[in-house]
This record gives structure tokens, sequence and C-alpha cells, in this order.
């Protein structure tokens, strides 16, 4: 009987003792930079002399790891063992392969601190946003181990006199994960383990930027007990190895978190079906959004003010679900902007060294040319209220940063930008915060801050988003809690951390037996 799944409580860096544990950690992990990671296939370390190096992005200078990068010839290995392992790992059972993930759990939770502390050095991530990735990536394994131990049992359907009829699901097949940098942990490790405990096996090619914390992972799940060639490590370009991976006929699902452009790529390359497939390959996708909280005139404007700061500046906007919109009603539109102005100013943008650092820097120096261009398109459609300012000498840091009245059709409010940029518009009813609320070709999160009933129920109907909250920040979904995924041009609406996402995995099976 396993326990209930609850999910893991965040660390409060309030407590002194919390703060000093965690500098343990930064220690710790400092020890271990820039270090060498072999690719891993069918369970063996092979170092490449082609290296993708991983670099601090809030120090230029430091190397957190150097991983090796596998070519077309590795992938192919990749594949193959992934496919022979497949043969054995589908039919072991539900329950032992949820005891890998339980195992894995419990491994990363008394080490939570350390792999947290690799975060802030691998993508420049404040504490407590690191925090709360290394929490999630042990709620996706608990959860998901649940989740098939349940599933396991099948689905009920109906039976006559003399026959027995049975819905139940099974594995699927070669599964390769492209996972993202923005959480490095959770999502690469929620995107690897879902077809893990679904009897597949997987192909990780991580995030180019941060493929150090995707390296230590792969050596949890193997200490945990986690079969050889069950999980395959191929870092890689994408246009060489990822291309090849998705066209490769053995593949039979995509598990893709990332740009819409790339995304919609892998969905097209998939849909063909290759010499020798004998099957139609399944894609998971999740590709971003336009994000908006909407605040109606009866809204409590501090709650607005901090829900669209929150929304705005977590992980400095480098969030699918990142508020990049505040639409807001005209009555307290000057009210909410110069509220969100104070809140924003008062907090710290730097090297996230320590616990008071609010924002830390962009990712990379494309990420950091791309922002900082977006912030001139918006000088020309907006008015720049904060910010607008970046510094790439040393690390890659952007202010956080608000424009104000913008026209709802500019490219500040259509193009996602993934940075820390926010823009307001200005709406004179309700009717209008909806059509601009919807007018962007995303449809993943949204956010209403009101008290009104009715406002409540319509957005509840006509706001096309794939999760909606009321008076709150958009951002900040937890496993089981929030089941997770867009509409729209935001992916598939796969809901990671949700009730139906394993089976997406899966092939559902109809079984009759007459007596």
């Amino acid at each position: 009987m396993t326990t209930p799944y609850k999910h893991e409580p965040f660390t409060n860096f309030q407590d002194q003792n919390n703060v000093e544990e965690f500098k343990k950690a930064l220690a710790t992990v400092s020890e271990y930079l820039g270090k060498d990671y072999p690719l891993v296939i069918n369970g063996e370390r092979v170092e490449t002399e082609a290296k993708i190096v991983s670099i601090n992005p809030a120090d230029k200078e430091e190397v957190v790891g150097r991983v090796s990068k596998a070519s077309q010839e590795h992938a192919e290995q990749a594949i193959e063992a992934a496919a022979k392992a497949f043969e054995d790992w589908r039919y072991t059972s539900p329950e032992e392969r949820a005891a890998v993930l339980f195992r894995a759990a419990a491994k990363v939770r008394r080490r939570k601190h350390e792999f947290s502390a690799l975060l802030v050095k691998e993508a420049g991530k404040p504490w407590n946003e690191a925090d709360a990735d290394t929490a999630e990536a042990i709620d996706f394994m608990e959860y998901y181990a649940r989740q098939m131990i349940e599933l396991a049992k099948g689905k009920p359907v109906n039976s006559r006199e003399g026959e027995k009829n049975q819905y139940v699901y099974t594995p699927t097949g070669v599964t390769v994960v492209i996972p993202p940098w923005n959480f490095l942990f959770a999502i690469m490790a929620g995107t690897t383990v879902a077809p893990i405990v679904t009897g597949n096996t997987v192909v990780l090619k991580p995030a180019s930027a941060t493929p150090v914390i995707a390296a230590k992972f792969v050596e949890v799940l193997e200490e945990s007990g986690l079969p050889k060639g069950v999980v395959n490590f191929v870092p890689g370009s994408g246009a060489e190895v990822g291309d090849y991976l998705v066209d490769h006929p053995k593949t039979s699902l995509i598990t893709f978190t990332g740009s819409r452009e790339v995304g919609t790529r892998i969905f097209e390359r998939a849909s063909k079906v290759q010499p020798g497939q004998q099957h139609l390959k399944r894609v998971i996708a999740e590709m971003g959004g336009k994000d908006t909280v909407v605040v109606c005139e009866d809204a409590d404007v501090e709650l607005a003010a901090q829900s669209i700061f929150q929304s705005a500046f977590g992980f400095a906007g480098q969030k699918c679900s990142a508020g990049s919109r505040a639409v807001v009603h005209e009555k307290v539109y000057d009210q909410v902007l110069k509220r969100v102005i104070e809140i924003t100013e008062s907090k710290v943008t730097a090297k996230p060294d320590s616990a008071d650092v609010y924002m830390g820097p962009v990712i990379d120096q494309g990420s950091y040319d791309k922002i900082m261009s977006y912030i001139e398109i918006g000088k020309q459609e907006g008015r720049l209220v904060s910010g607008g300012t970046g510094d790439d000498s040393k690390g890659y840091f952007i202010k956080p940063t608000i424009f104000a009245d913008l026209d709802p059709k500019a490219r500040l409010m259509q193009e996602e930008i993934f940075g820390p940029v926010v823009a307001f518009s200005k709406v004179s009813n309700f009717d209008e915060a909806l059509e601009v609320a919807n007018n962007t070709e995303y449809g993943l999160t949204g956010a209403v801050i009101t008290n009104d009933r009715k406002n409540i129920e319509r957005a509840k109907q006509e706001f096309h988003v794939g999760n909606l909250y009321f008076n709150r920040n958009c951002t900040g979904a937890i496993v089981g809690y929030h089941p997770f995924g867009g509409f729209k041009m935001s992916g598939t609406d796969s809901k990671a951390g949700g009730p139906d996402y394993l089976a997406l995995h899966m092939q559902a099976k109809t079984i009759s037996e007459m007596f």
C-alpha cells in the first residue's frame, strides 16, 4: 500500500539554519565544478572529444561542467540500446518500475540542497526558484510512481454472461526526451521518468545550456536500480542529433518542451512514416506562451500588483507560464502600474549568491541579445517606465523591465520574449479584457484578479488557456494540484503532473475472453 501523494514542501529561507545549509551545498557543488561527464549508452560510459561546455550565466568565467557531445552514430547506438532494453523492461512489473522512482525521489530528497545549488550555478536560478525546481522533480517521481500503480489495474469496462472483458494499458516503445533549460531539473526529470515508469525506454537529449543536472540525474536513476539501456544519455545538437532521433523508425514517442518553432518542426517531422516504421509516432509537446494577468475594476490593487510582479519576473521571466502581459481596467490602471513599479524597483537583481536576490541572469548570450532587442522594440511601441537596461560584461543581467500603454496588437503583446519584460495594456470593460487575453496564438496560462462572481464564471468559460488562476499569479503549477499544459500553439495540452499524463505514454488494449 503506497502512502498518499503530498507535494514536497519548499524551503523557508527566512530560517537562518536553512540559509547555512544551502551555503554548505553551494560549497559542495563548487568542489566538482568543471568536471567532465560522459555519454551513457546501454549503461556504458562513452567519452567524446567534442564537448558541450556548461557555464554559469551569472559568471561567464565559471565552467559548471564539460559534457561529451553525441554524434549521429552515438544516437543510433542509443536508439538500438533502448529498443533492446524495451523487450525486457516492458514486462517488468509496474510496482517494480514505480519502486525505482520512489528510490530515486528519496535519493534526491536527501541531497535536495545540493541539487538546488547546482541549479543556481548552471541556470543562474535564485535560491527559492532552484528549491522549487528540485521540489517539483521529486514531486514528479512520487506522483507518477503512484499513478502507475493505479494505472496498472486498467479501467473498468462491461462484461457479459460467459465473457470477461478488460481494458488495460501497455507500453509504447522507445521514447525520445528533449527537455528545456528553464526547469532544468523538474521538467527534465518529469519527462524522463514518465516514459520509464510506464514501461518505455528513453533516449534523453538534454538542453545544451544545462546538461550537467541531467548527467547527475541519470546517475541517480542508475543508483536506484534502473537496468542498463532503459535510459540513454546523449547530449548533442538539435540539427544533428535531435532530428536524427525524431526521424528514427524505432522511435515511438517524442516528448518535447521548448519553443513553438522547434516544437512545430518536431510535430511535422514525426508525422512522416520512415522506411521500416510500423507505427505512427506520438508527440507530447509544450511550446510556450504569451500569458496574461487580467485586472478588473473591483480588484485589490496590492494583490493585483504582487500577482503581476511574481508572474512577470520569477526566474527572470524565463517561464512559458510567465505573465508577460498585464491587461488592466482603466479605473485602477494607474494605481496598479505605479505599485508594480515600486515592488519591482525594491527587489535585488544580482548574481544569486544569497537568499535575498530576487532575480538573477538570463540563460545565455543569445537570450540576452534577443531580450534587449525586444526592449528596443518596446521603446518604439510603448512607454518605458522601469528597467530597460542590461549588462553582459560578467554575466547576462537585464533589469526587470516594464512598458506601459501598449496596443493589444503590438509585438510586445504578441510575441514570446522569454525574459524579464512585462507589457501593460489598458481596457475599459471585461468584454475587452477577455478579447485581449485571447488575442494571441498561445493559450497556456492566465490569471484574473477580481471578486466579481460573474466575471469569474465568464472567464472559466471564455478565457481560453490550459491553466487559469483567480486572485493569484499565473506561474507556479504544483504537480498533482495544477496539472499543466496549454491550448492553441502552446502545445498538445498534455497535462504534466495530472491524472491523464501517463496514459499518453501507453496504448490502451481491450482483452475479451469467452468462457
